[in-house]
């Protein structure tokens, strides 16, 4: 069956097309498919997957069509948004001007 294992970095992407035997697990297609000696900084005890977006295990068995995806850890926290205080006029108010 056809898959695929992709890994994003701030400047590339690489994502890989393989064909696996049914009852393949995500850990065995990152293995399968080279991506671990093509990318430094892969630790599948670190890194978390997901399908299509869906966090899974390595152990996650996979179907006709998956892209395992290897997530890289975050570096730190999104900065907060501010959010006007509760009441207070916003530009689009539809308030007269």
């Amino acid at each position: 069956m056809k898959v695929a294992v992709a890994y994003a970095e701030a400047k590339r992407q690489v994502v890989l097309n393989l064909d696996v035997d049914a009852g393949t697990t995500a850990g065995d297609a990152i293995r399968k498919s080279g991506i671990l000696s093509r990318v430094t900084g892969i630790d599948l005890n670190v890194n978390k997957l997901g399908i299509f977006s869906k966090l899974v295990t390595p152990e996650q068995v996979l179907n006709e069509g998956d892209r395992v995806e290897i997530y890289r850890p975050a570096l730190g926290k999104p900065p907060k948004k501010e959010r006007p205080a509760k009441g207070a006029a916003t530009e689009d108010d539809g308030g007269e001007g």
